[in-house]
């Protein structure tokens, strides 16, 4: 996925989010954030001159911070009585997916990815925003199986605490043995879903360059993650339900 044509993604989009932060700041400020001149700020928020990618991925990473996706994440959350929230307002943003998708970008830029898996419904937009800014293809994994499909792959799992089971299903070719997937949900509560799809990708024979969500809840899923400890886990955001707040 490193491409001269991803690494010019990176530098443009770094550019754009610097024109946002500087709605909001002076020059003086950005400088004193990013420690780079005011004349280099000014010159890349005008269009004079790109950064290199070095320096845009570490623009970014400062930049983030001060404005864009997470602070625009959190105006959304909020949870009801009994610890859930409404993702809709969130999952149906245009400005919010696509901050997101150049999130993904920037996050993953440099590493081998072929293909985007997500599972349905909820984490179709995302993985789609995603899949386009990486030009590169989507799998969606469904909870049944479709009749022009001759074969799958599937992984059932039992959600916690209920004694319920649940199946995923993904065409039998829709990854291949060759394949470097990046497992995209809008949301991770438990991380059962998350670990199916990661299951689903090790029945493929395939790797996984990483997962990567807009919300966590909370730090008990990444217990139950099958994951090595080299592969990258990137969460925009955390939430606590009020239920575990102090």
């Amino acid at each position: 996925m490193s491409t001269h044509a991803e690494d010019l993604k990176l530098r443009l989009m770094t550019i754009e989010l610097l024109r946002t932060a500087k709605r909001q700041h002076t020059y003086r400020e950005l400088s004193a954030k990013t420690g780079l001149p005011v004349t280099v700020l000014s010159r890349y928020a005008k269009g004079h001159v790109l950064p290199n990618v070095a320096r845009a991925r570490q623009l970014w990473k400062t930049l983030k911070k001060m404005v864009g996706l997470e602070i625009e994440l959190h105006r959304k959350i909020s949870f009801n009585n009994d610890g859930y929230f409404d993702n809709t307002e969130i999952i149906s943003d245009y400005n919010i997916l696509r901050q997101a998708a150049n999130h993904a970008l920037a996050t993953f830029a440099g590493k081998r990815v072929t293909k985007v898996l997500t599972a349905a419904v909820d984490g179709i937009p995302l993985a789609t925003m995603v899949s386009n800014q990486l030009g590169i293809n989507l799998v969606i994994a469904k909870w049944n199986k479709e009749v022009g499909v001759t074969s799958f792959l599937e992984e059932t799992y039992v959600l916690r605490d209920s004694g319920v089971t649940r199946t995923l299903y993904i065409p039998k070719n829709a990854v291949k043995r060759r394949d470097s997937v990046l497992i995209v949900d809008d949301m991770i509560k438990t991380g059962e879903t998350q670990n199916a799809l990661i299951n689903l990708v090790r029945k493929a024979k395939a790797e996984i360059s990483g997962v990567f969500s807009l919300i966590a809840i909370g730090e008990d899923w990444r217990k139950g993650l099958n994951l090595t400890k080299d592969c990258p886990v990137e969460v925009v955001t955390k939430a606590t339900p009020p239920s575990k707040r102090n």
